[in-house]
């Protein structure tokens, strides 16, 4: 494929009818459209719109805000000359076609990232020419098959894209549309000589993101990279919180405390000190019963409240292997399930924003809930 044939097909798929992702998706384009966000819970489009789209491409993010989404997520790892580009992990084997490239199947390695070895392709061995060479893959293809239908068309975006694109879909949907980028495994990337939060700071205060006007939130799961962050900038700070074990930094040094130890009011007022929102696993919210029904909710949300913390649990899906026994539709894993009914849930639990790989479904949930 040219690379002028792979421009214009990428931006064929851009302005394809939203309705060829699915039923769902046109059904639900119209009123997110009409009524962009004007209060409730923040709808954070995970990874664009992942569950339309392969994840963290032009295609995904775009498909997100014309879905109603007031923030598109961006994960951040560094290419080997140091430019930040969005992919979930910087193994890059089941997310691109570099396993289809001969001329890069020497740079297939093992390597421990946060103490678990990895084998695959590293976006830190390529520079960011070699690897506009690749394109975008579907991650979930025997979950998300119609979304294989776009392998392909889009190559990995740069941080500074991602930031383009969100300012250019703001002027063209007449609304303000947020980012909220995060740093993958930033303990990792300093121990190599690429550290992440340098080249995001010096991002978000070049595009004028760093007034603290809500344009730009930075997240990661480790706290010291947010307590760096949040000494150079002005934006506000999302501490990801897993529902066990404990950060890589704590990890790796030995010193800090567990994700249990950070929910508790203790941890919550100390998270307070670097950040304004946690993101937790949404079972810290509302975990699962025994027999994988949905339960009741903990007092997480209270508790963070109380440090005057803001709450925006990940992920939500449609596919019925992703939600609780008791809201899954038929015995097809792959099938969509009564996903409105696990965000009325979490609504009413008193959560601030979430995270979607179903943008469409988060703003109708979001809309029922506003009477809309």
């Amino acid at each position: 494929m040219t690379g002028k044939r792979a421009v214009l097909l990428a931006a064929a798929a851009v302005l394809l009818p939203v309705a060829a992702a699915g039923g769902v998706v046109g059904a639900a384009m119209g009123a997110a459209e009409a009524a962009p966000h004007a209060g409730g819970p923040v709808v954070f489009g995970h990874r664009g719109a992942a569950g339309y789209r392969p994840e963290h491409t032009a295609g995904s993010y775009e498909l997100a805000v014309r879905m109603g989404a007031d923030y598109i997520e961006p994960d951040l790892v560094p290419t080997k000359d140091g430019v930040l580009v969005a992919r979930h992990e910087n193994e890059i084997g089941g997310t691109t076609d570099v396993g289809d490239h001969p001329e890069f199947a020497p740079r297939r390695t093992t390597k421990t990232i946060d103490g678990t070895k990895v084998t695959g392709w590293f976006t830190e061995d390529f520079t960011l020419a070699e690897l506009r060479t690749l394109r975008a893959v579907e991650r979930l293809p025997s979950v998300r098959q119609r979304n294989t239908l776009y392998d392909g068309l889009y190559r990995v975006p740069t941080l500074q894209e991602v930031i383009d694109l969100a300012e250019g879909l703001s002027a063209r949907y007449h609304r303000r549309i947020g980012v909220i980028p995060e740093t993958k495994h930033p303990t990792y990337f300093r121990s190599i000589g690429l550290p992440l939060e340098a080249g995001l700071v010096k991002a978000l205060k070049d595009n004028g993101l760093d007034s603290g006007d809500g344009r730009a939130i930075v997240q990661s799961f480790e706290p010291s990279s947010l307590r760096i962050l949040h000494r150079s900038l002005r934006v506000p700070g999302l501490q990801d919180l897993s529902a066990g074990g404990a950060p890589y930094d704590t990890v790796a040094t030995g010193k800090g405390p567990t994700f249990a130890e950070m929910i508790t009011p203790a941890g919550l007022r100390e998270i307070r000190g670097y950040a304004r929102w946690i993101g937790p696993d949404k079972s810290l919210v509302i975990p699962l019963k025994g027999d994988g029904t949905l339960g009741r909710p903990t007092t997480l949300v209270k508790d963070a409240h109380a440090a005057k913390l803001k709450v925006g649990p990940y992920t939500f899906r449609n596919e019925n292997q992703f939600l609780p026994a008791d809201l899954r539709s038929g015995t097809v894993p792959s099938d969509y399930g009564r996903a409105l009914k696990e965000y009325d849930a979490f609504f009413e639990a008193g959560v601030d924003g979430l995270f979607s790989d179903n943008p469409d479904t988060a703003v109708t949930a979001r809309g029922a809930l506003l009477g809309g």
